[in-house]
């Protein structure tokens, strides 16, 4: 049953968010970046070693993943959207593995392969009994040799540039191999601003490290940790430390908007010349696992954008939808009926921030 909202506003609103969220379907988004095949290794605890104070577990099951821009690209088309992936993976057995892992409605055609290149690896072990949850227990990574060469980039680089002609939106994930740099960046907002169309193409950013290296993109999604990193600020639960930190990274980016991610304190979304909006966290505060939630966040926040959100709105859905995919284990997605769902029956009728003025950049002057 769906529950019914007091104030007409409130149903208004929320009725515009599930148009949103039945519009994904007609827009495609291009996630270009950092491939990571994320690998869980599952155990059931058998007894402690005689060898050393370690635990001793029993082999159950292994799984490969996407994870890094295969997530995103996951996340886009379990919203309901349209993904076309560009990357790079390894012509090894983990690249192998990790194309096979993905939807068959994630476009993959613009993955390419060096021969030289080795595809990354995070392995999560995860041990428990029988009956009970599994836990994470320790995380194996191997690397790639990280930076790319130089002339491994160009040449993936030349075999993107034609995916830029019919996307609606484009998500970049920098997971911080040097295949995506402000450079590049730079290159496909100039490129997406000489299309011609009735609505502009958001171009948006997802930086493990290097967040204040770009310039003039539409929006970027950092965690606050990340902010605090790249400011060598500390935040924490202080305001005022937060409007300062958003306030800079938005002048120094030259963003049209900043999407700051606080885990169980919820976002804070900057914009010029508007007062910063707070949006608090959505569903329990008992988190199962917040491997990957950025990912879910930025390709919610993206189609959302394609579709014709305002920043407000995206920040909305990608708010609900990050809140779903920290209770759920391991690397996971967030489905359009789930975000639906959690649309209908949230009681939270706010009305700051409110504004159905979407992202100019890209609109034809």
């Amino acid at each position: 049953m769906i529950s019914v909202v007091s104030s007409s506003l409130g149903a208004d609103r929320k009725a515009r968010l599930l148009q949103l969220v039945d519009a994904f379907s007609r827009h495609t988004v291009l996630v270009v970046g950092d491939l990571i095949a994320d690998q869980f290794i599952y155990g059931e605890v058998a007894r402690v070693s005689r060898e050393a104070p370690v635990l001793i577990l029993k082999y159950d099951a292994a799984q490969t993943i996407p994870g890094g821009a295969g997530n995103a690209a996951c996340n886009v088309v379990a919203l309901g959207g349209r993904a076309r992936l560009s990357g790079i993976v390894g012509n090894d057995q983990e690249g192998r593995r990790l194309l096979a892992s993905f939807p068959r409605a994630v476009d993959r055609r613009g993955v390419a392969r060096p021969p030289s290149y080795r595809t990354p690896v995070k392995t999560r072990i995860l041990a428990g009994g029988t009956h009970s949850a599994k836990q994470q227990v320790v995380r194996i990574d191997r690397e790639s040799a990280w930076p790319i060469a130089a002339d491994t980039g160009r040449r993936w680089a030349a075999q993107l540039r034609p995916m830029l002609a019919d996307c609606d939106a484009v998500l970049l994930s920098d997971y911080g191999s040097g295949l995506i740099t402000p450079a590049l960046a730079g290159e496909i907002v100039r490129t997406v601003a000489r299309r011609s169309r009735r609505r502009p193409v958001p171009v948006l950013l997802d930086s493990r490290y290097h967040v204040l290296s770009y310039r003039g993109l539409t929006t970027c999604t950092p965690n606050q940790s990340e902010i605090e990193q790249a400011l060598g600020v500390h935040i924490g639960d202080d305001l005022a430390a937060l409007e300062r930190a958003g306030r800079l990274v938005l002048k120094r980016t030259r963003s049209h908007a900043v999407l700051i991610t606080r885990g169980s304190r919820g976002m804070a979304l900057f914009e010029p010349k508007r007062p910063t909006v707070h949006v608090p966290i959505f569903g329990s505060d008992e988190v199962a696992d917040v491997t990957g939630a950025g990912d879910t966040v930025i390709a919610t926040y993206s189609v959302a954008l394609a579709a014709g959100a305002s920043f407000y709105e995206a920040a909305r859905l990608a708010n609900y939808a990050g809140g779903l995919v920290v209770m759920k284990r391991g690397t996971a997605t967030v489905s359009a009926h789930e975000l639906s769902y959690a649309i209908e029956h949230d009681p939270d009728t706010t009305t700051e921030g409110w504004s159905q003025a979407g992202p100019t950049q890209g609109r034809r002057r």
